[in-house]
């Protein structure tokens, strides 16, 4: 489950910059997200996001006309309305939610610095290690918030580990069918159950990628399919009640299939009145499950004959996901001689 950086390194201090030399750091890490609900900073999100190749694979010279000429003035204006949408007090979800985590993991692992970042803006990853490293750390177990493993999500993140991290970095690959995931994740779809009802199909809603990388032997379709298994036979579905589809498509290019808005429509329209959708890959709320799912796709499904969209959160910083990351990272610590 791990992959080990190939460089040098050194060593953690507590939260506060006292020293802890010689310790162990756990460094939780997820994708990124603008630092403001307004055009520019989506801009500047965006623009980082969409260079990094294990994003966007296409040629240089083809690629940045398109991207800072038609992709950011358009695409962060837009974006921007719907973060505004979602904002909370403390700031994006994303931001909130993983910086919570971190927290509530860092109680329960006194002996480790806990700390957070994100791959693209900030709190920025590449400055996080270094930060680590400086102040004494003797190894960085570096955590991507990615139960599955993706070249366009884990992948980047080793770029950067491997980069300035060395020796004294080691990132999990994934955790998609981990048992304490697994169970976590039934609970909380148990739980929003008892007290909202339950539908007539829960959705199992994973982020997509181009079917290309898949067909390039990107593992990431396999482990949802792995993880929606494991958890559908934690709850006991009975057979067709569980659907995998796949959202967020980006492009023109073929991406994972059966795409999550199309699945919802026809669902609709063949006279199913309620649904659910849990989306397991996301370890935290952000704009993709509560603007994307639980608002567009709503509407969508109302707009097609559908009475009600369900979305079950993510299991974000409740004591359960807490619980089961400090787990795996003590694993993961014990397994790394």
């Amino acid at each position: 489950m791990t992959n080990q950086a190939h460089a040098s390194a050194a060593p953690a201090a507590d939260p506060q910059g006292t020293s802890s030399q010689g310790h162990d750091a756990l460094l939780l890490v997820n994708l990124g997200t603008p630092d403001a609900p307004t055009a520019g900073a989506v801009r500047r999100y965006l623009g980082e996001f969409l260079s990094d190749r294990r994003v966007v694979q296409l040629t240089r010279w083809l690629w940045y006309p398109i991207l800072y000429l038609i992709v950011l003035p358009f695409r962060s204006p837009r974006v921007a309305r719907l973060y505004a949408g979602i904002w909370m007090d403390e700031g994006s979800p994303l931001t909130v939610y993983t910086r919570r985590l971190a927290e509530a993991m860092a109680v329960k692992m006194p002996d480790l610095r806990v700390d957070w970042a994100m791959r693209y803006q900030q709190p920025s990853l590449t400055r996080a290690i270094e930060r680590l490293r400086k102040q004494g750390a003797r190894r960085i177990l570096v955590l991507p918030l990615y139960p599955q493993y993706s070249t366009t999500t884990t992948a980047s993140v080793e770029d950067v580990a491997n980069r300035v991290g060395g020796d004294a970095v080691r990132v999990v690959h994934d955790y998609h069918v981990d048992p304490q995931w697994v169970a976590a994740v039934a609970d909380s779809i148990r739980a929003h159950r008892e007290q909202h009802g339950r539908g007539e199909r829960l959705l199992f809603s994973y982020h997509g990628i181009p079917q290309r990388l898949v067909d390039q032997g990107d593992p990431y379709q396999r482990q949802c399919k792995a993880g929606t298994e494991a958890i559908a036979a934690a709850l006991g579905l009975p057979e067709g009640e569980a659907i995998m589809t796949f959202q967020s498509r980006f492009g023109r290019e073929q991406w994972l299939q059966p795409y999550t808005a199309g699945t919802i429509e026809q669902l609709a329209r063949e006279g199913v009145k309620r649904i659910d959708v849990v989306c397991p890959g996301f370890a935290v709320d952000c704009l993709e499950t509560l603007e994307e799912i639980s608002i567009e796709n709503a509407e969508l499904f109302r707009e097609h004959g559908g009475e009600v969209l369900n979305y079950v959160p993510c299991l974000n910083d409740s004591p359960a996901h807490a619980d089961l990351l400090a787990d795996l990272a003590r694993r993961e610590l014990a397994a790394w001689a």
